[in-house]
């Protein structure tokens, strides 16, 4: 009979490419993560992993174990779904990870209309950018992720997750007010190739986003300075250190006085938020509200 509980470390090594690492997600020793996967292999009579320089792989008959450990940690999921809808009712606890903006967008708002729609639901919200955010649900570690679409991301028909789309927005083009391009009433990301840029560190969703879009104008983006905070980013956009894309929402309320903000001329890039939870976790009655609250607010 295999073991549920060695499924899902089987599923972390794979994710992860290293005991190390994958320890590391679930709370585990290495050696605990290693005395698992040989349990495992024992318990299916099959070698199921491959150690290298590189890190771990999976056999082939690993990939086929895990093919399967997808539809059955889904159908777990599902299960506890039932029972905890079977039993006392919605009252507990759901961990939301999201980048900072998506909080202020679409989480806060969420928290507060629980407050009334659900009050036996308590929310505790984690700071993550999406890149992160993903391999905690899939650890874990939280619930439901509010994440960005991106280069390298679970895609919406993962086995592993269920996506909710929530919103999209453009980014828009910030340059210095002293800059060439700062009367134009939109900005042809062509004109910006010889330009200094300011943005995120490779790794954030946003960097593929702006690395993306200069692509698709013909250039690559000189990246003279980092930042994961668009606060900083506009900062630096207006003591003349360069230009940026910013997601418009991340704009508000922020002080533009040294900076013009115009629209991208021709196709936007944009940045698509989702929420994501493990499969077969949608319908739980602690989260299935959760999901709900996200989409009246992005609705919003």
């Amino acid at each position: 009979m295999i073991e549920a509980r060695r499924l899902h470390i089987l599923r972390a090594v794979a994710d992860h490419r290293t005991v190390t690492a994958a320890a590391a997600a679930l709370y585990l020793t290495p050696s605990a993560v290693s005395q698992q996967l040989a349990a495992l292999e024992q318990e299916t009579g099959h070698r199921l992993v491959e150690r290298g320089a590189k890190g771990v792989r999976l056999t082939p008959a690993g990939e086929i174990l895990l093919s399967h450990t997808n539809a059955v940690l889904a159908q777990l999921e599902r299960a506890e779904a039932e029972l905890a809808a079977y039993s006392s009712g919605a009252a507990g606890t759901v961990t939301v990870a999201s980048f900072a903006t998506g909080i202020a967008l679409v989480v806060a708002p969420a928290v507060a209309r629980l407050a009334e729609s659900a009050p036996g639901i308590r929310i505790r919200v984690q700071d993550a950018e999406g890149d992160a955010s993903l391999p905690m649900v899939l650890d874990r570690q939280v619930d439901v992720a509010v994440a960005v679409e991106y280069r390298g991301a679970p895609p919406a028909d993962d086995p592993r997750l269920t996506h909710v789309p929530l919103y999209a927005e453009p980014f828009d083009a910030v340059v210095p007010v002293t800059h060439r391009l700062a009367d134009a009433a939109e900005v042809p990301l062509a004109e910006l190739a010889k330009d200094a840029w300011i943005g995120p560190y490779p790794g954030n969703p946003c960097h593929d986003v702006v690395v993306l879009a200069c692509e698709n104008a013909g250039f690559q983006p000189r990246m003279e300075h980092s930042s994961d905070d668009f606060r900083a980013v506009v900062a630096l956009a207006s003591a003349d250190a360069g230009v940026a894309l910013v997601p418009r929402s991340a704009l508000r309320g922020m002080d533009l006085a040294g900076v013009v903000v115009r629209p991208v001329d021709g196709t936007a890039p944009t940045r698509r938020v989702f929420a994501a939870v493990r499969r077969g976790a949608e319908e739980h009655p602690l989260i299935r509200p959760v999901l709900d609250a996200l989409g009246a607010a992005a609705q919003v």
